[in-house]
């Protein structure tokens, strides 16, 4: 295949343009946050993320390469279609349900990152140890569609895959290490507005192409292959469920989401961004699909592909770029290529902030560095987005199976950090105990249920268990929806068990050594305790939540149940003349 300078310079031309809008961004933001609290500004973007640009940016999140690249895949592959293509409805019902019941809750709180609820509710530890799931989830998943886009360059201008990994991971960290949360909303302006144009040129193109039969008629009928509407068999019902809970609920307990949640300028917008996004994913999926369908009804022999279709040659994943190849003129099929590219470093910013935010924060800050200045969390920041970004970029290069690593990581998600979110907003009592007792059991039937894309096997064969071509045994059990109830139920069981035994004396207060119940108000331990400054919660929720300004452990964490038990005792009014 021929190299296209056209398209290597259309593909500079529009890097320098998102680059340049991010840089732009930082500079338009850089004194909000100056008076001391610089570090949330780049988290939060300073909480006044508008409608508009917090409507783009929310949808820019979800609508990534991944989002793109897998909705054209599922819809071409013979035997799943459309039935199969869950991603748009899953992931716009997990927005409508973030925006109906979490988003309110936690922008209300003033929260600055997903992991600060627990570390309020279950000490810091906990908090490490959700942040292991978050963390994988966000670097694998930037890394596979890295990946994704260094496989799409190669297909429509024939350069070096390495090369537009590196270069795309470098842009898209430079710009968010400048400008934080601000270029990053900023840049998804941006690359959702080319995702949707790059995309819907490119459609009437290929769908007129003289080897792409009615796509009216292939939906229903069998003509190159099977239908691309697709259907669900009886037997894999129950995977099916499955995997779409996983969407639906799974798609909620991401930093990416609610960084943007909470840079919303109140909790009423929180909740009105999250249906905005959801409407946004379901439009930005329609030209993936016709894409899709699009691959399914063409006659690949009167194309310069070839006689064997792309699924034959375990290609099915790059149909997307290979419909804008072989499919429109060139100057075409390099807007859509721009499209593709924005659709990656939408997600891809996002996922190294999101780790990067909750690394400095959560791990950095309230565990290590309690009284770290400003200045130094800023840098932290700066630093490890910098880190995660040359991991994903080496993950993405070197790794065979991202994708698979991503799905693992995802499952973690749904799993264990989703159940530990209802605990933590939703469910009075829970403590320590429970939910480090939950997250290993979920942990525990997750691993031991197996893996085809990863080649693991599993220790537990549930009903309905075969074998695939490669040996491997396939789960069509709803497991993965059986380790996260069994979590959820295994946190409250054992909360209000250790709360009991050590509340009624059965067990001494010194084996209570996670501080989780007796000892609850030690230095170590964090529980119930409030982010903000009590005076900068505003009651009505409709109202804007300042943001804390804050540096040290002490006046981030205000326990107001100890300072209750103080007023109570018979030495209060010492306590308050002091």
């Amino acid at each position: 295949m021929p190299f296209h300078v056209e398209g290597l310079v259309a593909i500079i031309v529009f890097y320098l343009a998102i680059l340049l809008v991010g840089i732009w961004a930082a500079w338009k933001t850089k004194n909000i946050g100056s008076s001391g609290d610089r570090s949330e500004a780049i988290i939060v973007g300073g909480r006044d993320i508008g409608l508009l640009v917090g409507g783009f940016t929310m949808t820019a999140t979800w609508v990534g390469g991944g989002y793109i690249n897998g909705t054209a895949e599922v819809v071409y592959v013979p035997g799943y279609g459309l039935a199969w293509a869950q991603a748009p409805i899953g992931y716009s019902l997990s927005l409508i349900l973030g925006g109906l019941f979490f988003a309110k809750p936690m922008r209300s709180k003033g929260y600055v990152t997903m992991l600060d609820p627990f570390q309020q509710m279950y000490g810091k530890r906990m908090g490490g140890l959700l942040f292991i799931p978050a963390l994988m989830g966000e670097m694998f998943w930037a890394a596979a569609i890295f990946s994704a886009l260094g496989k799409e360059i190669s297909v429509i201008i024939d350069i070096n895959i390495n090369i537009s990994v590196i270069v795309s991971a470098l842009i898209a960290t430079m710009y968010t290490v400048v400008g934080g949360l601000y270029s990053v909303a900023y840049t998804d302006v941006v690359q959702l507005f080319c995702i949707f144009l790059g995309l819907w040129i490119s459609v009437p193109f290929a769908m007129l192409h003289p080897a792409v039969e009615d796509i009216g008629r292939t939906a229903v009928k069998k003509v190159h292959q099977e239908p691309w509407l697709g259907n669900i068999k009886s037997l894999d019902v129950y995977t099916w469920i499955d995997n779409f809970l996983l969407l639906m609920l799974g798609g909620i307990p991401w930093q990416a989401y609610f960084q943007r949640v909470l840079s919303s300028s109140s909790a009423m917008y929180a909740q009105v961004l999250s249906f905005l996004a959801a409407f946004g994913c379901l439009v930005m999926a329609l030209p993936a699909i016709l894409i899709g369908a699009i691959g399914a009804s063409t006659n690949w022999n009167q194309t310069e592909y070839g006689a064997i279709e792309p699924w034959r040659r375990q290609e099915a994943d790059m149909i997307l770029p290979i419909v804008l190849q072989y499919l429109c003129p060139v100057y075409i099929s390099f807007f859509g290529l721009g499209a593709v590219s924005a659709a990656v470093m939408s997600s891809a910013d996002s996922s190294i902030l999101s780790a990067s935010s909750m690394f400095a924060r959560n791990i950095y800050q309230l565990s290590f560095r309690q009284n770290a200045s400003d200045k130094e969390i800023v840098w932290v920041m700066r630093i490890t987005v910098f880190v995660f970004g040359a991991s994903a970029t080496a993950m993405a290069l070197l790794a065979k199976s991202v994708y698979g690593l991503w799905y693992l990581s995802s499952d973690l998600v749904y799993i264990i950090i989703f159940p530990q979110l209802l605990c933590v907003l939703f469910i009075k009592g829970t403590n320590t105990y429970g939910a480090i007792t939950g997250y290993l059991f979920g942990l525990f039937l997750r691993i031991t249920g197996g893996e085809p894309y990863l080649y693991l096997q599993p220790l537990i064969i549930y009903p309905g268990c075969y074998i695939d071509e490669s040996g491997i045994y396939v789960q069509r059990f709803p497991f993965k929806t059986l380790a996260m109830l069994t979590s959820f139920l295994t946190n409250i069981a054992v909360s209000y068990l250790a709360k009991y035994l050590f509340e009624s004396g059965t067990l001494p207060p010194k084996l209570d050594f996670l501080d989780a119940v007796v000892a609850k108000y030690s230095k170590e331990h964090m529980d119930k305790t409030t982010l903000v400054k009590n005076d900068n919660i505003i009651l009505n929720e409709l109202a804007p939540v300042n943001p804390r300004h804050s540096l040290t452990l002490n006046s981030t964490f205000t326990n107001k149940d100890a300072f209750s038990d103080i007023d109570s005792s018979p030495e209060a009014p010492n306590a308050k003349d002091n």
